[in-house]
């Protein structure tokens, strides 16, 4: 297991390309879900200076808040509500460059701007979204999209 997350380069996507193999060492042989779902969540937030990054959980017909690092959360969101609730829904991943903008928002923060909510996946059903927010307009985008789908390929193996 890696001790520590050191993130280099001078764009996104290099930042990206040395988070990730970082993620896969820090998680290896550790068993325990939880104290590698909140490793990574730490390692996005502070390495990659993320605002707020976190996991809700399928429990029934709500999303539950998991480990997460930034602002107090909303607790639950109902199947098909905000963005998360929007991606467990689609099962797809959903990014939205205004918040205020985007039909049926919880804001759970008023200092929440953009946000991108990627769907972990167990047999082809969704049983967590990966959400993470900014603090900035239009923060997030494809190459975002690209690599926190890499970075919920970790989680999931971590749940298995």
């Amino acid at each position: 297991m890696a001790e520590n997350i050191n993130i280099t380069g001078r764009n996104k996507t290099e930042k990206y390309e040395s988070l990730i193999p970082q993620l896969k060492a820090l998680t290896e042989g550790e068993t325990d879900f939880f104290a590698n779902i909140s490793n990574i969540i730490s390692a996005l937030k502070y390495g990659m200076n993320f605002f707020w990054v976190g996991i809700y959980f399928v429990k029934n017909d709500d999303l539950v808040l998991g480990p997460f690092q930034g602002t107090v959360a909303c607790t639950r969101i109902k199947k098909g509500k905000g963005v998360c609730g929007k991606s467990w829904e689609e099962k797809t991943t959903i990014i939205v460059s205004d918040v205020d903008k985007f039909p049926g928002h919880i804001a759970c923060s008023s200092l929440s701007k953009s946000e991108i909510a990627v769907p972990c996946k167990k047999s082809g059903e969704v049983f967590a979204v990966f959400d993470i927010d900014s603090d900035k307009l239009n923060d997030f985008d494809e190459t975002d999209k690209l690599y926190l789908e890499q970075v919920v390929k970790v989680i999931e193996k971590c749940a298995n």
